[in-house]
């Protein structure tokens, strides 16, 4: 009989991805984000048919869709090869070319909301103001366009628009654990919560009607929740908690439907509620994971949700309470059967702090004895059990994964994240060293068969680890890391810099933290076979940052392999990039293993 040989990185990276989407108003159509070509443009799908056909030919990932409530056009953003200023266009209801709608070259134009009626579009941008933005109203039916609200003293960012545009809402963003949000009657902000001096993050602020906001606070609590606010008596009331778990997204509808997500640290949990009765229940969902959610006028829920053995796909909760599946993304050649899930593990860390940390086992059979230390990226974010093509790739070639939800990851309540604040090498660097010697401890992996590898801050922690415990690794992957605190902060967008000095430090009160916590300041411990991988357009991490840490390694006479991707920023875009750079990352391992 025909012999078909095991599955390899071909076969993993040929899995498309699904991103952003839109439904429109008839539930007809949708458009959706994919690389199912093997570069990212919008696509459709006609329901009740699921086979997807492609509306763009930009070749660029979009940074959002929606559908003209009348039909008569498709709104999209597109950057170019990850330089983030975003564009906003229109194209015809069928797809096609492009046409113009906020357009400035150079500058980012960060989509808001879309009219009940199509005709006024809401942005952010900094084409005006680059270090605290502006708000902005087009109108699409004349072509003019106005300011809506001037950012001053921190980033400003547009939110929500009424029904009948009798009021918006934007948030002020002076750091990730530090944000306000307000709805803006007749000119006049009005906060949403009581008190705007007390630490709190409000976001994803959404309309019920002309007087009812619905939003997500962590205002007064340790962890995020489910909040509203009356804009007519300007009454604020907690409506939807889960204990322990942090709420990270809300939708509602016009009928008082409400759906949201509770984060409870690796996995999401997923409720339906009733804005009149106060009722709330959980849902079970086909999924660990929701990345997005569009709660339409009918009631029905669509949503992207993965596993970590099951790609991103867009699914529908239809009004009986069942999922329909409409999106069938998979791993080419490789059985579901074959796939690894990952295993929720808790250590101490040096202080007696609890960690919560992923840990992926190669199947028995294919074990290589070797674990790959993988500190995720953010920092103020986190590991959860979702799929990703490398690790699936890597665990099937033998290797074991650790992922550390160190201080300062979120879904773990605003003090756990805040922790990391003006510490970005201090308390999480010793939560991966207590992670990685709990390993040892439990008999899980092998101290002379260690690599660390990781991206933008996990890409920094992997070159601060590399610099003061290389003791612990065989060599490190670093892929677009900051390696200089000083010249990070410099060099960030300019609507960061008003956030840096509470999320990384001040330059002159923090000199000697900040350069303590620079992993070029630990070159001399950089002893280990390293890689490194940038993206040239990269906005946020910027290819300085690598330059400098890869010359000085090699004039110091190291190990150090570099990779730059011309037409790549802070991510890969296109399926050739990401393909070449985990065929190098996967030699690159093989070729420092331990025999």
């Amino acid at each position: 009989m025909l012999a078909f040989s095991p599955p390899g990185l071909e076969e993993f990276y040929r899995t498309y991805a699904v991103g952003t989407f839109a439904v429109n108003v008839d539930e007809t159509r949708i458009a959706f984000a994919t690389n199912l070509s093997g570069k990212f443009n919008v696509w459709g799908m006609d329901l009740p048919n699921t086979f997807p056909y492609a509306l763009t030919y930009q070749d660029q990932a979009p940074a959002f869709v929606r559908f003209d409530p009348l039909g008569r056009y498709i709104l999209v953003g597109f950057d170019h090869d990850g330089d983030e200023c975003t564009q906003i266009y229109a194209i015809s209801p069928t797809g096609g070319a492009l046409q113009p709608v906020c357009v400035t070259k150079g500058k980012r134009h960060i989509f808001g909301a879309l009219s009940r009626d199509g005709q006024h579009v809401y942005y952010t941008s900094d084409k005006e103001n680059p270090q605290f933005m502006n708000l902005y109203h087009h109108d699409l039916e004349t072509g003019q366009e106005q300011m809506i609200h001037e950012g001053q003293e921190t980033t400003t960012a547009f939110d929500a628009i009424a029904p009948d545009r009798s009021s918006f809402t934007y948030s002020h963003e002076f750091s990730n654990t530090f944000v306000l949000s307000y709805v803006v009657v007749d000119g006049t902000p009005i906060c949403l919560t009581p008190d705007p001096a007390v630490s709190q993050v409000t976001h994803s602020t959404r309309y019920v009607d002309a007087n009812t906001l619905v939003f997500v606070t962590n205002y007064g609590a340790s962890h995020s929740y489910v909040a509203t606010f009356d804009v007519q008596s300007r009454r604020f009331a907690k409506l939807f908690a889960v204990p322990g778990a942090d709420v990270s997204q809300v939708q509602v509808n016009d009928q008082g439907r409400i759906y949201f997500v509770a984060e409870q640290g690796v996995e999401d949990a997923l409720y339906e509620g009733d804005l009149a009765t106060g009722a709330c229940d959980r849902v079970e969902f086909p999924g660990t994971v929701c990345f997005a959610m569009v709660l339409h006028q009918s009631g029905r829920l669509y949503a992207s949700f993965t596993r970590e053995d099951n790609p991103t796909n867009l699914y529908r909760r239809e009004l009986d309470g069942s999922w329909t599946q409409l999106t069938n993304a998979k791993v080419v050649g490789v059985s579901s059967d074959s796939l690894v899930r990952a295993q929720t593990v808790h250590y101490p860390s040096f202080d007696g702090l609890e960690i919560e940390a992923l840990l992926w086992r190669a199947k028995p059979e294919q074990r290589n004895g070797h674990t790959l230390i993988f500190p995720h990226g953010g920092p103020q974010a986190a590991d959860r059990k979702y799929f990703w093509s490398l690790y699936q790739f890597l665990v099937s070639e033998g290797y074991d994964i650790f992922q550390a939800n160190y201080r300062g990851s979120t879904g773990y309540g605003a003090e756990f994240t805040k922790m990391i604040e003006r510490d970005w090498g201090g308390g999480p660097r010793q939560d991966m060293i207590a992670g990685i010697e709990y390993l040892l401890a439990e008999g899980l992996a092998d101290r002379e068969r260690l690599f660390v590898i990781g991206g933008s801050y996990g890409g920094y922690m992997t070159l601060l680890l590399h610099g003061r415990h290389a003791d612990y690794f065989r060599a490190a992957v670093d892929i677009f890391g900051p390696s200089n605190l000083f010249s990070f902060v410099e060099s960030v967008p300019e609507f960061w810099k008003p956030m840096m000095d509470a999320w990384v430090g001040n330059p002159e009160r923090d000199r000697e933290k900040m350069t303590e916590d620079s992993p070029i300041t630990w070159l001399d411990g950089m002893t280990k076979p390293m890689l490194v991988i940038q993206g040239a357009n990269d906005p946020r991490v910027v290819k300085a940052e690598s330059d400098q840490i890869v010359a000085k390694l090699q004039s110091a006479g190291r190990d150090v392999q570099y990779l730059v991707l011309e037409d790549e920023g802070h991510g890969f875009s296109k399926k050739e990039n990401e393909l070449r750079v985990y065929k190098m990352i996967a030699e690159f391992l093989k070729q420092h293993q331990k025999r």
